[in-house]
């Protein structure tokens, strides 16, 4: 194979693994840790691309209006876990059905406020000559792997990580030793939210904002998070890294379309082999590892 299709596929590879990431880590934190499944997802998406667009339209800086995007999702989550998502921890089916609705209902005030598109974001930094892609596929590539790194320090290095995590595994240990649990779950969810806003901000340049425009992230995410399992960091980084292999190998070769239908095959077959996902799998492994020692 020769070296300009290397890099093409490379390329390819680098420009899905962050999309999937971005997509993903919202929603995994959301999920992983708390237990509710937020159909919702692509509209928190939504409200952090609409909120980035309308900020450059005023005259921001891309990179201050993409961190108001990132803090008016961040807001806007933790307003709505305070006055209705609180009520559903521990009913998963129940959070299915109400976040559904809440996105039934985004979408439609959306296209009722705003029209059927926001103002348009040019893409920062040019194209790259080898591979005729944009130089900003490659920072988002950067900020996907920051993100997972900041996460990572936030929830294993600091006091606030250990908080949460406990919350999460016996919410009722963790409040008899003086954790504010409310809060826990109420910061978890605005951080969830606040990433899922981030990845609104970050692909606004690259993509038409319009009311559905959530929608286009949905399936990378819920896939990702299936097939990485529990672990929301490892789960992430290792669900994105097979799942965009798969994806820029037949994107490549095939086109865009193939590269998506793969990419789902790839995920049914890894979710019968493991049901417990990628993590799961490592798990039990490590566990049998033990046993045999």
């Amino acid at each position: 194979m020769a070296t300009p299709e290397l890099l093409s596929l490379g390329f390819e590879f680098v420009e899905i693994f962050a999309f999937i990431v971005l997509a993903t880590v919202g929603l995994a934190v959301i999920f992983g840790m708390m237990g509710i499944i937020n159909l919702a997802h692509g509209e928190f998406i939504l409200v952090g691309a609409y909120a980035t667009s309308f900020a450059v339209a005023a005259g921001l800086p891309l990179a201050a209006a993409m961190a108001v995007g990132v803090l008016a999702t961040a807001a806007f989550g933790l307003v709505l876990e305070r006055l209705i998502i609180r009520r559903l921890y521990g009913r998963l089916l129940d959070s299915m059905v109400v976040t559904w609705g809440i996105s039934l209902v985004m979408i439609q005030l959306t296209r009722i406020a705003f029209g059927n598109t926001a103002p348009g974001v040019g893409i920062p930094f040019g194209q790259l000559p080898v591979v005729d892609g944009p130089v900003y596929y490659l920072v988002l590539a950067v900020v996907a792997v920051g993100v997972l790194g900041g996460l990572y320090a936030l929830f294993m290095w600091t006091d606030f990580g250990v908080r949460a995590r406990a919350t999460m595994q016996d919410e009722a240990t963790a409040r008899s030793m003086g954790v504010d649990t409310d809060r826990m779950y109420t910061a978890t969810f605005a951080i969830g939210s606040g990433l899922a806003g981030l990845a609104g901000a970050l692909y606004a340049p690259v993509m038409t904002v319009t009311p559905e425009y959530g929608t286009s992230f949905l399936v990378e995410a819920f896939v990702a998070v299936v097939v990485g399992g529990s672990s929301v960091l490892l789960g992430t980084i290792l669900a994105s890294g097979f799942l965009g292999t798969v994806n820029a190998a037949f994107t490549n070769l095939a086109g865009t379309f193939m590269g998506q239908v793969a990419m789902l095959v790839a995920a049914i077959v890894a979710i019968r082999l493991m049901p417990d996902g990628i993590t799961g799998l490592l798990s039990d492994l490590r566990e049998k590892w033990g046993e045999s020692e």
